[in-house]
């Protein structure tokens, strides 16, 4: 679990976003509760009972580093967190 509260804090402090894996961004949504439908290379994320999505592509392996800003700002906006 530690490996997952270091991305945690790497996805909040905003100094990492552009060395974040796309696989490990998944698995940090996937934890926090977030549902997934995919749309070609389109992973739209949803949290029940919240009126936004998060919708995330990769490029290559990794995420885009705008992307790992709206997920930061998601988390902050509803206070969602580990």
């Amino acid at each position: 679990m530690a490996t997952i509260e270091k991305l945690f804090l790497s996805v909040m402090c905003g100094t990492q976003d552009k060395n974040i894996k796309f696989k490990d961004l998944q698995k940090l949504l996937d934890i926090l509760g977030f549902e997934c439908r995919i749309r070609g290379d389109h992973f739209i994320y949803y949290y029940n009972g919240l009126p936004e999505n998060l919708n995330i592509q990769p490029v290559k392996n990794m995420a885009k580093p705008y992307q790992i800003k709206q997920i930061r700002n998601y988390l902050l906006k509803y206070h969602l967190g580990l």
